[in-house]
């Protein structure tokens, strides 16, 4: 049986996993620390150390197993054909040949892709979005990213930027972001930006169960807290949710319009709002974009929880072979 290692490389966390050529499975499954700080040449051990173990158990899991090559996933932005990574603020890489050092290490043939667009591709593959031609997906974690399907195929733009879609602007005069513009999504429904709007509330007085969450420290809500808070019915983090729900309804209604795919998947903790959170959106979306897109279009949570980057990171190897790239 045929498999190619995924890597899905984030700030936190190095994921790798062998996916076998169909789809049909993931074996030898690893996470392991990124480490950032100790530099670029530690991080690419850890990811070649984090690969190999992955290959060594698929090995032992099934005999004859044989490994063809590598899939990664990195943030960006990247150049797929050079296979080098651009700039990537949270690992403080500035041209870093990580196609190369990868190869080299492993001694397999290797593409490189956007972690997000792996995300994306990995749903499109064998999760939530499978069976469609046209797809879009949002990465909701630390920022926002996102990943296009158009006709089966990864669309990657003219410059390998395609699919940035938290940096949609959703108000002209808005919250500043990290990337210098303001008004974009990410800067109201991103991880973080979603904690902040909470402590916001708060700070102005307003009454909520969810100091009692993070023991009176406001500095330590996140996210997570807020989604916990609200499933227990506590009105600021209901509002919270609400609210994003209404920001990202905005994005998404216009990617249907522009777009017009028959599912969009979001992937990310942002998920674990359930709910209250999917059913507005779906309202506002619903309110928003036209009716015969609306009509067509799934919008979905993703299943690979943990893996979707790796499994989309083994297809993008996939499709870089068939395209000439590596």
């Amino acid at each position: 049986m045929r498999f190619i290692v995924g890597i899905d490389l984030g700030g936190t966390n190095i994921v790798s996993g062998c996916v076998a050529e169909d789809g049909s499975a993931v074996q030898g499954v690893r996470s392991v620390a990124t480490g950032a700080e100790e530099g670029p040449d530690a991080v690419v051990r850890r990811i070649i150390a984090a690969a190999k173990e992955s290959m060594a158990e698929t090995r032992r899991a099934v005999p004859g197993a044989e490994l063809v090559g590598i899939g990664v996933g990195a943030p960006g932005p990247l150049d797929t054909r050079s296979g080098i990574v651009l700039l990537t603020p949270n690992l403080g890489w500035v041209n870093m040949p990580l196609r190369a050092r990868l190869q080299d290490g492993l001694g397999l043939k290797t593409a490189l892709d956007n972690d997000a667009n792996c995300a994306i591709l990995g749903e499109w593959w064998q999760g939530a979005a499978r069976n469609t031609r046209n797809a879009i997906g949002l990465t909701i974690g630390t920022g926002i990213g996102g990943g296009i399907i158009i006709n089966g195929r990864l669309y990657h733009g003219s410059s390998d930027i395609a699919g940035e879609f938290g940096h949609m602007t959703i108000d002209a005069n808005g919250r500043r972001c990290k990337c210098g513009n303001y008004g974009c999504i990410e800067a109201y429904a991103s991880g973080p930006n979603i904690a902040l709007r909470a402590v916001e509330a708060l700070e102005s007085g307003a009454e909520s169960s969810l100091p009692s969450y993070v023991g009176g420290d406001l500095q330590k809500i996140t996210a997570q807290t807020v989604y916990q808070a609200a499933q227990a019915g506590d009105e600021v983090a209901l509002e919270v949710v609400r609210d994003t729900a209404k920001f990202l309804g905005a994005a998404v209604g216009s990617l249907i319009n522009i777009f017009n795919p028959e599912a969009v998947v979001i992937v990310g903790g942002v998920t674990l709002a359930g709910d209250s959170l999917f059913e507005p959106l779906s309202r506002e979306v619903s309110r928003r974009a036209f009716k015969p897109a609306v009509a067509v279009c799934r919008i979905v949570p993703g299943t690979l929880t943990g893996v979707a980057g790796v499994y989309g990171a083994a297809r993008a190897f996939i499709e870089q072979v068939e395209a000439g790239i590596v």
